[in-house]
C-alpha cells in the first residue's frame, strides 16, 4: 500500500526555536516527512517581524526560507493575548517588554502589569498561525487557540516562552507542568499542526508537499 504523501518529502521548519521545533517534529511524528531546521539548511537569519498580524508574521519566515531553500516550508507565529491588558502582548509577545529580554524577564514584565489584577479576571488565550509556503509563492494557513488563566508566578519546568504562568482549564495544569503529549491535544499550536496534518492527506495538500527542489529551478 503507497503512502498518500512521497515517502521522503522534505519539508523546511522556519524557526531558530528549539522548543518550537520539538512541537514541530512531535505533532506531525505520523506524517512521512523529512523535517529540516532552518539551521539544517544553513539559514540563521530571518526577516524583521513587522507583519500586523500572526498570519503575516509567519508568511514572512515561511516565504524567506521557501525562497532561500527551495523546499517547501512551514512557518509560525503566535501571541498570548490578555483581556486584562486589551490583547496586550498580541503580536508582539516574543517581542514583549524590550528587545533583548530573555523568557523569564518577559514574564516577569507581563506579571508586573497583572500585579493588581485579581483571580478570575486573569483570562487569556494563545493564538497560533501556521503558514505553509512553496518557492513558487502558493500559501495555506491553519489556525489554532487555546484558552486559559495567567497565573499569579510560573509553575513547572517544562515547556518555552510563557508555558510556565499560562494554566490551562482542560489540562488542569499550566502548560509547562504538561508533557509534550497533553500541551499537543490544547494548545494552540498543536491546533493548528492538527489542522495541517489532516490538511496534508488531501489532494491538494498531497500536491503542495510533492514539490520538489528541482522543480524551483524549471520555474
Amino acid at each position: 500500500m503507497t503512502s498518500p504523501i512521497a515517502p521522503v518529502t522534505m519539508l523546511a521548519i522556519a524557526t531558530s526555536s528549539s522548543g518550537k521545533l520539538a512541537e514541530f517534529r512531535d505533532a506531525l511524528a505520523g506524517l512521512p516527512l523529512d523535517l529540516l531546521s532552518a539551521a539544517d539548511l544553513g539559514i540563521y537569519d530571518f526577516p524583521e517581524e513587522t507583519g500586523a498580524s500572526y498570519e503575516e508574521n509567519a508568511l514572512l519566515k515561511a516565504a524567506h526560507v521557501a525562497l532561500r531553500s527551495g523546499l517547501v516550508t512551514l512557518a509560525d507565529d503566535s501571541g498570548l493575548e490578555v483581556a486584562a491588558l486589551s490583547g496586550a502582548p498580541g503580536v508582539r509577545t516574543a517581542r514583549y517588554g524590550g528587545p533583548g529580554l530573555t523568557d523569564g524577564e518577559r514574564m516577569a514584565h507581563l506579571l508586573q502589569r497583572l500585579r493588581r489584577v485579581p483571580a478570575g479576571l486573569r483570562t487569556a488565550k494563545f493564538r497560533a498561525v501556521v503558514v505553509l509556503a512553496t518557492p513558487t509563492g502558493t500559501v495555506h494557513a491553519f489556525q489554532g487557540e487555546s484558552d486559559g488563566e495567567i497565573l499569579e508566578g510560573p509553575r513547572g519546568s517544562d515547556g518555552f516562552g510563557y508555558d510556565p504562568i499560562f494554566f490551562s482549564p482542560e489540562l488542569g495544569k499550566s502548560f509547562a507542568e504538561a508533557s509534550v503529549a497533553e500541551k499537543r491535544r490544547v494548545s494552540h499550536r498543536g491546533r493548528a499542526l492538527s489542522q495541517f496534518g489532516t490538511w496534508a492527506l488531501t489532494a491538494e495538500g498531497r500536491a503542495a508537499l510533492a514539490f520538489a527542489p528541482e522543480r524551483a529551478a524549471e520555474q
